[in-house]
């Protein structure tokens, strides 16, 4: 869905930012759906990932979580939002990230953002800033399950930061290709007994206690919810709108960087990715 509405250009009239104010972007590059928020406005993009180069067809950037194609990538983001962001403007750009999608994603990131000018990039691990989304406590210890359509990840956080993840590459769309949803269930939970098993410190055992926050896609389907509880005989809460909590969670990043000049979102607990380009 694309809302068609044009992206703030900031307080001045021109479309030229006054002193240091400038438009700021959440982004989400998914492997099924690209989406960006722009903070004080809500959606302004919620389209399929997919690319066109020439008589090639339709290409697919990113697969499994994976920017496989950043050049493909970088044509998508240019035809959905250069002509839409103010001109004379350099955004800045709050990006949500799987959590192990490691360098090698962030840099591939990088380069497609590369087309809009950015004037910084913030990346926010998508666990983090799915809980932000969902408006989460999150002093203390916290366990996040991200189903999304092509890569499930849970993830241990401790007052905010990630101290631990897993993932598998198994999603909702692998649902309609004839993977059972028990075996997307018993993927996510196999995932949370090994982190409950390796962790050597109670951190895994007080967020089990907590209750697991359920995120992305497959947190729709409500029996998701009521059997990754089942077998994990803890409590398990899907987030309100939990396809759009991390790009959500993004912004909200967003907004905080804009106000302290500095981002407030330290993946591991070390610092933030904060690229000036």
């Amino acid at each position: 869905m694309s809302t068609g509405r044009p992206l703030p250009a900031g307080p001045h009239r021109t479309g030229r930012p006054a002193g240091r104010t400038y438009p700021g972007l959440a982004v989400e590059l998914g492997s099924a759906r690209t989406r960006v928020w722009v903070p004080g406005r809500g959606a302004a993009l919620d389209v399929p990932t997919v690319t066109f180069a020439g008589a090639g067809g339709a290409s697919y950037p990113v697969r499994r979580g994976a920017i496989v194609d950043p050049e493909g990538a970088a044509r998508m983001l240019h035809r959905l939002l250069a002509h839409r962001v103010p001109r004379g403007t350099r955004p800045l750009i709050a990006l949500a990230v799987p959590v192990l999608g490691g360098v090698e994603h962030r840099a591939a990131a990088l380069t497609a953002l590369r087309v809009l000018r950015p004037r910084r990039v913030l990346t926010v691990p998508a666990a983090r800033a799915a809980a932000i989304g969902a408006a989460a406590e999150l002093a203390g210890p916290l366990l996040v399950v991200d189903v999304g359509a092509h890569l499930t990840e849970v993830s241990l956080l401790d007052d905010g930061a990630v101290v631990n993840a897993y993932r598998t590459l198994l999603g909702t769309s692998d649902i309609a290709a004839g993977t059972a949803h028990h075996d997307l269930v018993d993927a996510a939970t196999g995932m949370v007994t090994d982190m409950f098993r390796t962790e050597r410190t109670p951190l895994s055992a007080a967020a089990l206690r907590r209750g697991v926050l359920l995120t992305g896609g497959g947190a729709l389907r409500p029996e998701t919810a009521r059997a990754l509880g089942e077998r994990l005989r803890a409590p398990v809460r899907a987030v309100p709108s939990p396809h759009t909590a991390a790009v959500r969670g993004a912004a909200t990043v967003l907004v905080s960087a804009r106000a302290r000049r500095s981002a407030a979102c330290p993946p591991y607990g070390t610092r933030a990715d904060d690229t000036p380009l």
